[in-house]
């Protein structure tokens, strides 16, 4: 279960943090309030996981869902730049998500 909760999580970061942009420097209500609900379930998540998963796996596997789902939206919504070298490097980070989940023991 922690494991789901994590993967919440870090889906939620996401989410919040395509949110940010939104909420015009959280100027506009609905988006800021959608924002914050979103940070407080996804630490609320991540708190959950860290019960029985060992932090520093389920922290680095918070903020790399967060990173690589925030950079890929960053290029589908806001035209951001998709290189191949940005690519490459976000397939890394994937493969470290992977690792960690791999070598955590649960």
């Amino acid at each position: 279960m922690a494991w789901i909760y994590l993967v919440l999580a870090g889906l939620l970061e996401v989410g919040w943090a395509i949110g940010l942009k939104y909420t015009q420097g959280f100027t506009r209500p609905l988006p800021t309030a959608l924002t914050l609900l979103s940070m407080a379930a996804s630490v609320g998540l991540l708190g959950l996981a860290t019960k029985t998963l060992p932090i520093g796996t389920a922290y680095g596997v918070w903020v790399g869902i967060g990173a690589v789902g925030a950079a890929l939206l960053g290029m589908l919504l806001f035209g951001e730049a998709a290189t191949p070298a940005r690519l490459f490097f976000l397939a890394l980070m994937v493969a470290a998500i992977i690792g960690l989940k791999v070598t955590a023991g649960h």
